[in-house]
């Protein structure tokens, strides 16, 4: 089992690094096509909700026809994506490579299933730390790989290059993944109590709804909406601020998300797992949202790139803590032949965000600047932070009573 875990690893970060190489290419290309801030936006909130229409549907599809078959589709999703990419020299063709998004998103969700399934709940959280370390160094490799690409040989290029690795990664899934990594005991009795769960199950909106009523799964899929949102919009904008506030080049910027990685993979190997073991998940998320609310002044202050690199440790430390916590706390209220729709649901909440995150970026952004994403989102968590805090004191003296 642990060979599966570590090719899934690798796959992952195959996925991340042809995915951060796209971030690289998709700003720059739309601008050489016209594009200012307001049509950047309406290509950003068409890939959310493309994402958000295929996250559940896809998580179903994963718990239903097992990882192979889910990380086989995702990774043949991501080469046509690229190939289109590649070939986009109109408007349209550009907003048409975003349609195979509806299930490439779904990558890093199998992944997770994957390592979901395949560990025990006390050592989950550490594992999707590791996840999260993937996720740095595929920053890395496809931050700096996409970025020289597009400058030394144009964007085409780089996009055909992403779908090579998006194919390789599928070869991968086929050889060493195994079709199904769920426990059978546990799906047949899943199956034997709910006996809608079957092959016309995939597209059950019963079945998605019913997660949802789950322990703690709408106070945790509403905490991860409020927290999610700002730092959403200053993510989905942070290509216009790169070129217009920061005023960097393709590769500059592929530098830059290359140090992303960087910080990424130092908070998750060396800060994540270690407070995962010594503290609890509560106090965790308390940590993460207070941080982001500190982060959210810093972003408002700050006047040039070079502060922002400052920024981005604490930032990277919030955003990491937060999805690790949240994802872990969701997958632990579910049997485990429901993780991938769990999963799917999570992904899903980051489409939604990212769905209206743009519209919402570009309006600020044109109004009023940068700074206000960082006081939006101090103000948002601080006020979050502050209800959760005497939500915890109050369930500790109902407790104690």
């Amino acid at each position: 089992m642990q060979k599966v875990i570590h090719i899934a690893y690798l796959i992952l970060v195959l996925d991340i690094t042809s995915l951060f190489a796209q971030f690289s290419i998709t700003p720059y290309l739309a601008k050489r096509l016209g594009f200012d801030t307001i049509w950047f936006g309406y290509l950003q909130t068409t890939v959310g909700i493309i994402q958000l229409l295929g996250g559940p549907v896809f998580g179903r599809f994963a718990d239903l026809h097992g990882a192979r078959a889910a990380l086989t589709l995702s990774s043949l999703s991501s080469a046509v994506y690229f190939v289109i990419l590649g070939c986009a020299t109109n408007v349209p063709l550009l907003f048409i490579s975003k349609l195979p998004a509806v299930f490439m998103h779904g990558m890093p969700g199998s992944v997770q299933m994957v390592v979901t399934d395949l560990t025990e709940p006390g050592n989950r959280a550490s594992a999707l730390g590791r996840l999260g370390l993937c996720f740095g160094v595929g920053m890395i490799m496809g931050s700096s790989l996409g970025g020289s690409l597009s400058t030394r040989y144009g964007e085409s290029f780089a996009a055909f290059v992403a779908a090579a690795g998006s194919l390789l990664n599928a070869a991968l899934v086929v050889k060493f993944i195994p079709a199904h990594t769920k426990k059978r005991a546990e799906t047949d009795s899943a199956t034997d109590k709910n006996p809608e769960v079957g092959a016309g199950a995939v597209f059950s909106l019963s079945e998605i709804t019913r997660l949802m009523r789950c322990p703690g799964a709408g106070e945790m899929f509403t905490i991860k909406i409020i927290s999610g949102l700002p730092s959403v919009v200053f993510q989905v904008m942070f290509s216009v601020i790169a070129m217009n506030f920061f005023h960097l080049k393709a590769e500059q910027t592929g530098y830059l998300l290359s140090y992303f990685g960087l910080v990424q993979m130092v908070i998750q190997g060396g800060v994540i797992g270690r407070l995962t073991g010594k503290y609890s998940e509560r106090t965790l998320l308390l940590l993460s949202i207070g941080t982001a609310s500190i982060v959210g002044l810093a972003q408002a202050l700050m006047t040039n790139v070079q502060e922002f690199c400052v920024v981005v440790i604490p930032m990277m430390f919030s955003l990491c803590m937060f999805n690790v916590i949240t994802d872990t706390i969701l997958t632990k209220s579910v049997p485990s032949s429901d993780t991938g729709t769990m999963l799917g649901l999570c992904s899903s909440v980051q489409a939604l965000l990212r769905t209206v995150g743009p519209t919402i970026g570009g309006f600020l952004y044109q109004n009023y600047g940068v700074l206000s994403f960082g006081y939006i989102q101090c103000a948002v968590n601080l006020l979050l932070f502050l209800y959760l805090l005497k939500s915890n004191f109050r369930k500790t003296e109902e407790h104690q009573s």
